[in-house]
């Protein structure tokens, strides 16, 4: 009666064994280390190999063999104050590198050759950057405000009606006179068409009619969102081409975003990617007059822009812009003829723009402009506010061979700056400049202790509840403590095959889910011990109480699930690391206390005849 099939009790034990082949990683547990990379990028030297090594020998640091590869070198420390006196001591004497503070998993090679790893750990638990970053929504609106002036321009150009000049006046308002006062009509109408919603207001220019334009209350609070969200996709983006794990990125009150790096190992580079506001264009050199001349007086001819290169070579550059970086749809780091390069993909507009220009100007030349903006915080009349330092520099000045459209690529960078670009590219230019107003880091000794806490409540619970059902539910009871040290288990390991960070409501999350295991169990067996007060056979109480057990478990579990994935959904951040350790936890308990238990019963029970059952202080 209580018997499984073969391959029931095969499929348990496979995974079973599935989930302690996975789970394994995670007991061998993490050494304290250092990470040293070079601040430019290039690859660490054998002197910096050499002055780490010497400058802990000298402070009678103890340390393993350190672990050294193109970029970086990994040194590991029998604990967390060695590893934190190392981070001094060498942070002094390694001046243009960064030390940072990580964690270097001791899982055996053989483990990782087969892609056996450890789970990931979250901010709270690993360590890692919490970065706040402050939005500049004042040139947010000085952007759009610059889009209607330049717009306004053309149109009216194009409906020939003279005017004293489409002018910006303060932050927000535009202004123009209409020298032909019967146009004024049709100037209105061309403001309207531009956008509806603007707010117009007829006065005098110059001593001219004209108009005054503002943005409109709705256009404003517009503005700002699309600002605030565009640069959260931003930031998303870029963290994800940096590799973070379960990172967070999310909006905080009116103009600032979090953005929080587990286990993120260079913060420096962290830094400088997310902050950075950068982008490309694509301009015409201008190659009829003397750029060398122009930076001597310090004056472009008409229709040209001064910039420079990186060697300090002035380049006279076209006012048109041929492509922007806005229409870059992707972007790759490589070599070409031995050299490094970023290949670069444009979009349909982009490519139709290229094609007509590489067309046109075969033998000219054509310069790559790359445009960032470092935004400061300076004190003003009592107030802090944000100043934009907008840098521009040649990169790269070629001369066009043939005809591209789409695909090209622009050469005469570092691999260093190659790599970084591409990235920043990749991920999309910022919708407006931000400012980091706050920077915590987070050691792995503050997140060890998190795991000793959220270790020692997980163990005591599990402690507490196995020793009530053992000695409650007797042999039940026991089989009830294997099941949910088996759920544990292949938590554990489904976090480790998913790679989800485990945070501390995560851990919650697991002690959750071993009081709905046990629940399910005690409901098995208070329903196989009603059968026994109604006098039925052990063997036919047990196969009913499972039988009966199992829409009550079914219905709970469920139920819970759904929620587990709303918050999944909707959450973010320590939400979403709570709801993913109790969904997983829901499906592995409902296995190992509905099938597993079960197998385990059967083992014991269903291959014999039952005389006597003991369960709770019931006997039959």
């Amino acid at each position: 009666m209580n018997r499984y099939p073969p391959w029931v009790n095969l499929l348990v034990a496979l995974v079973i064994f599935g989930g302690v082949l996975f789970a394994l990683p995670n007991v061998f547990g993490d050494d304290p280390a250092l990470q040293i990379t070079r601040e430019d990028g290039n690859p660490v030297t054998e002197i910096t190999v050499s002055s780490i090594s010497a400058t802990l020998q000298q402070q009678e640091i103890e340390y393993f063999e350190p672990n050294i590869d193109e970029q970086a070198i990994v040194i590991r420390f029998p604990d967390v104050g060695m590893q934190l006196r190392a981070s001094e001591a060498l942070g002094e004497v390694l001046p243009f590198h960064v030390v940072a503070l990580t964690l270097a998993p001791r899982t055996p090679a053989w483990m990782g050759s087969i892609g056996l790893e450890p789970m990931s750990l979250g901010l709270d638990l690993r360590g890692g950057v919490h970065f706040l970053y402050q939005v500049d929504l004042e040139s947010a609106l000085g952007q759009l405000v610059q889009t209607y002036a330049q717009d306004l321009r053309t149109r009216l150009r194009e409906e020939t009606i003279r005017n004293t000049g489409v002018e910006i006046v303060g932050d927000d308002t535009i202004q123009f006179g209409v020298q032909d006062p019967t146009r004024m009509d049709d100037a209105e109408l061309v403001i309207r068409v531009l956008d509806p919603l603007l707010v117009l207001n007829r006065t005098t220019v110059d001593g001219q009619p004209g108009f005054q334009i503002q943005l409109a209350p709705m256009q404003v609070t517009e503005r700002q969102n699309f600002a605030i969200q565009q640069n959260t996709i931003t930031l998303r983006n870029r963290v994800n081409e940096l590799g973070v794990a379960e990172p967070v990125v999310q909006r905080q009150g009116l103009n600032r975003i979090v953005v929080q790096l587990p286990g993120v190992q260079d913060p420096a580079q962290a830094e400088r990617i997310l902050g950075a506001t950068a982008t490309l264009e694509f301009r015409l050199v201008d190659f009829e007059n003397d750029a060398f001349a122009a930076a001597r007086n310090n004056r472009p001819p008409l229709g040209s822009l001064l910039r420079y290169q990186r060697n300090g070579n002035p380049v006279l550059l076209r006012r048109d812009i041929i492509v922007s970086g806005d229409q870059l749809t992707d972007a790759s780091f490589g070599y070409q003829t031995g050299q490094p390069a970023v290949f670069v993909r444009l979009n349909s507009q982009g490519a139709s723009r290229m094609l007509e220009t590489t067309q046109a100007n075969l033998r000219r030349s054509m310069a790559v402009l790359f445009i960032e903006e470092k935004p400061e915080l300076i004190e003003r009349d009592g107030e802090e506010i944000i100043r934009n330092t907008r840098e521009e520099t040649v990169i790269s000045v070629a001369t066009i061979q043939g005809v591209f459209s789409s695909n090209f690529q622009i050469t005469g960078i570092s691999p260093f700056e190659g790599q970084d670009l591409a990235l920043m590219l990749r991920a999309g230019a910022l919708a407006t400049p931000i400012l980091k107003v706050e920077e915590r880091t987070i050691g792995p000794s503050l997140g060890q202790d998190n795991i000793d806490r959220g270790r020692t409540a997980v163990l005591t619970g599990f402690l507490l509840v196995v020793l009530f059902m053992a000695l409650y539910y007797r042999v039940f009871g026991v089989t009830a403590n294997l099941a949910l040290f088996a759920n544990l288990v292949l938590i554990v390991a489904f976090l480790s095959m998913l790679q989800a960070s485990l945070t501390l409501p995560g851990i919650a999350g697991i002690v959750l889910t071993v009081g709905m295991a046990v629940d399910a169990n005690v409901l098995i067996f208070e329903r196989i011990r009603e059968e026994l007060r109604n006098g039925n056979s052990p063997q036919a109480s047990i196969q009913a109480g499972y039988e009966k057990a199992f829409s009550t478990i079914a219905d709970a579990n469920i139920t819970t699930l759904i929620a587990a994935c709303v918050l999944w959904v909707f959450g973010t951040g320590p939400i979403r690391g709570f709801a993913t350790t109790l969904g997983i936890g829901i499906v592995t308990s409902m296995f190992t206390a509905i099938i597993g238990t079960r197998a385990v019963i059967n083992l014991i029970y269903g291959r014999r005849q039952v005389e006597r059952l003991a369960i709770g202080g019931i006997k039959a």
